[in-house]
């Protein structure tokens, strides 16, 4: 399991540990990733996601993971978050049309 947000992308970065003596060594600066568990409200499910603590407040501050995967680039995706966030398109989808008939 690779060591990224899989909603917002974000991943391991490198850098340098510098010494007061300015010496250099190679560092990684990692993600603050936590497993949680998202529920969708158009598909009505619970998912385990691993995301970093930036993406749980941006889903929190969207107003939960069927609108912050609605309005999210593909690209910053994992599969699995790309594959949810066209299931909830559909369902959406139709939802609406069921409403407008």
């Amino acid at each position: 399991m690779s060591r990224a947000c899989e909603l917002t992308g974000k991943a391991v970065l490198t850098g340098n540990n510098v010494s007061h003596a300015n010496n250099k060594s190679r560092r990684r600066f990692l993600p603050n990733l936590c497993n949680v568990t998202l529920i969708s409200d158009a598909l009505g499910q619970r998912f385990r996601l691993r995301v970093s603590a930036h993406a749980l407040r941006t889903v929190e501050h969207r107003g939960g993971l069927d609108a912050f995967l609605l309005k999210a680039r593909e690209t910053e995706l994992s599969q699995r978050a790309r594959l949810l966030k066209r299931q909830i398109a559909k369902k959406v989808a139709e939802t609406k049309e069921t409403v407008a008939a």
